[in-house]
């Protein structure tokens, strides 16, 4: 005789929230989940689980993950239900190579625009993540590094490559590869953030994009280092 269903992690980090709701709330809540790394890739999400936590029926939360699956965020296998999406590891590396490039369009966009009031942005993104390093908090640490890159790329005014690098950003994500580095890792890196928000502020494109540049390909090295036997990685 079969035990009782065991709980689906998703399910689980959607407790809490108000049943029923228009169409996008549903669609925002579970986008939120697997970006905020409390689902791992290749988690399954349950159709009827997700749908009974919502109160509402399968069709708005096949729809949902369909918007999901357009976006990288989920896959469908046949006979297999849906997942939160995972990637080899190759097809990681190849994001943040997507990623470096939209950035450093970016970065040089903004610091042409940028004023006062996007260096106070800068200033305060730059202490949350000082202050998630100093508390060895991994996950603010991930959370408050990307907000502290957003303050300094905003400045831009350039919609359509914000929306493109916002995509390829959050396809890497549900793995939260920042939370995955020793604290020695994250002082580094953290180290290159202080010189990027001095360039930014003293309006030094050439030299910002160099120390992105470093710091983004240091980043890499060391998720090039982590194990292949996480279970993060599609191989």
């Amino acid at each position: 005789m079969p035990g009782p269903r065991r709980r689906s992690i998703l399910v689980s980090r959607l407790a809490g929230r108000p049943a029923g709701g228009p169409q996008s709330v549903l669609l925002d809540e579970l986008r939120a989940c697997i970006l905020d790394g409390d689902v791992p890739p290749g988690t399954p999400i349950p159709v009827d689980q997700v749908a009974a936590a919502f109160g509402v029926s399968r069709i708005p939360v096949r729809e949902a993950l369909m918007t999901l699956i357009g976006e990288g965020l989920v896959d469908h296998r046949p006979n297999g239900g849906y997942r939160v999406a995972i990637l080899t590891a190759r097809e990681f590396g190849e994001f943040y190579l997507i990623r470096e490039a939209l950035e450093t369009a970016a970065l040089r966009a903004a610091v042409a625009e940028a004023g006062p009031a996007d260096d106070v942005r800068a200033r305060a993104a730059h202490a949350a993540l000082d202050a998630a390093v100093v508390a060895h908090d991994a996950r603010a640490h991930h959370r408050e590094s990307r907000r502290f890159h957003l303050a300094l790329i905003a400045p831009c005014r350039l919609s359509r490559l914000l929306h493109l690098l916002e995509t390829a950003w959050n396809m890497t994500e549900p793995l939260q590869p920042m939370a995955h580095l020793d604290h020695a890792g994250r002082e580094r890196l953290h180290a290159d953030h202080a010189q990027m928000l001095a360039a930014f502020l003293n309006r030094e494109p050439d030299r910002l994009i160099a120390v992105f540049t470093a710091h983004h390909r240091r980043l890499q090295s060391f998720i090039e280092a982590l194990p292949r036997d996480t279970g993060l990685f599609a191989d």
